[in-house]
């Protein structure tokens, strides 16, 4: 493969390769030397589960290991009990250390689902972090102005509505730049929202006389909701270790308009093609979605079950029916307030989210909408509880009445 070749590659969804004639280099010295380049990602496990969002990396991350280079993943455990303060507008909790830990665990387990761990090396950045003295990391803080961390845009904002900002948080873009120095990392990937951390990285390694790393920056993926970035927090978030059922449905209740976006980021598939074929009306947009989403499951389970989810799909929403299984939950009570109901059987995550739901029209109880929050649903026998479209408990009584 030739390195225009190599080049269209890396540069689809990219949002910005800083600098492209520097990568070209790097790519043509690692073919002269028979070295592979090494790709930084840093992650801090902040939360347990990886999301599509968070695959949007990864893929770019396994493309360079398809093209034969070196991931080199660092699990951030010592800058997570700072907090990344990128994007967010207050001061982020600090994690303790078990938390970290036991996220830690569920991210290492999850990123092969789409990284090869043969070309994929895992640190802890605590490893260096933990030993340097204060005389070295005021060396790091030499290297940057109060100025230029406050000409951040998250900082700005908060610096101008009068929020607080740590003296901690100041020192996480250097912390994180310094994780560059000890790697001596050729290529660092990343989202939009952590341009100016991965510039860090490049300015420090030139101030510790290494060779600046490559920064290439990835678009942010827009949730289900096709409104805010996916997040759980925002509960718009597609999880790779979901059901697989439950892939399949949200992504076919994804906005029209982010079709092209998640083929893009996503997938292989060729979507120039499946847009303009979407655009002239020759393909219907849920029958993209449906190209989608086996894409996807395929992706992440195989294609026997993408298959099967298509049919119980088309089962489900097209006939109108219920899933051949559904799980079951059996209630102690006789009544149950439907808001401790949908907690309790784990539809959804909270009270508040469950009366949020209530209010908007999604829950139903063997198919009739339930508009009241104080309904009180009379366990009797059989009930089908369903969230949205995709999500089914079947309520039966723990004993009989």
């Amino acid at each position: 493969m030739d390195f225009s070749q190599e080049l269209e590659i890396l540069r689809r969804g990219a949002v910005e390769i800083i600098q492209e004639e520097e990568l070209i280099a790097k790519l043509s010295r690692s073919k002269q030397e028979e070295r592979p380049l090494r790709i930084k990602f840093g992650a801090d496990p902040t939360a347990p589960d990886i999301h599509l969002g968070h695959t949007v990396l990864l893929r770019k991350l396994r493309q360079f290991q398809d093209l034969g280079h070196e991931v080199h993943f660092i699990i951030g455990d010592f800058t997570a009990r700072i907090g990344d303060p990128s994007g967010r507008d207050e001061t982020r909790p600090s994690l303790t250390q078990e938390e970290i830990q036991r996220n830690a665990t569920t991210y290492q387990q999850q990123i092969f689902k789409v990284l090869t761990s043969k070309k994929t090396f895992t640190y802890y950045n605590s490893k260096w972090l933990e030993n340097l003295s204060l005389s070295e990391v005021l060396k790091i803080a030499s290297f940057s102005t109060v100025a230029q961390i406050l000409d951040r845009d998250d900082f700005k904002k908060r610096h101008q509505e009068g929020k607080g900002i740590g003296l901690h948080e100041f020192l996480y873009p250097l912390l994180q730049g310094y994780d560059s120095v000890a790697l001596r990392a050729d290529v660092e990937i990343g989202g939009t929202d952590q341009k100016f951390n991965l510039l860090v990285g490049r300015e420090l390694q030139k101030a510790y006389e290494q060779k600046a790393q490559v920064v290439l920056t990835m678009p942010l993926l827009e949730g289900t909701d096709g409104a805010r970035k996916m997040s759980k927090s925002f509960g718009n978030y597609i999880g790779i270790d979901e059901d697989p059922h439950q892939i399949f449905g949200k992504l076919m209740s994804i906005p029209d308009e982010l079709l092209p976006k998640y083929l893009e980021l996503l997938t292989i598939l060729p979507v120039a093609q499946i847009v303009k074929e979407v655009k002239e009306d020759r393909l219907h947009p849920k029958e993209a979605k449906l190209i989608l989403a086996k894409e996807i499951v395929r992706d992440y389970y195989d294609e026997e079950t993408a298959e099967t989810c298509a049919s119980e799909f088309e089962r489900i929403f097209k006939e109108k029916g219920l899933p051949s299984e559904i799980e079951e939950f059996r209630a102690k009570e006789p009544f149950q307030g439907i808001v401790e109901l949908l907690f309790v059987t784990g539809l959804t995550p909270s009270k508040s989210e469950a009366r949020r739901l209530i209010k908007q029209g999604g829950v139903r109880l063997n198919q009739i909408r339930i508009d009241d929050p104080e309904f009180v649903v009379r366990i009797d026998g059989e009930h089908i509880l369903q969230v949205g479209r995709r999500k089914f408990v079947k309520i039966v009584p723990q004993s009989p009445i």
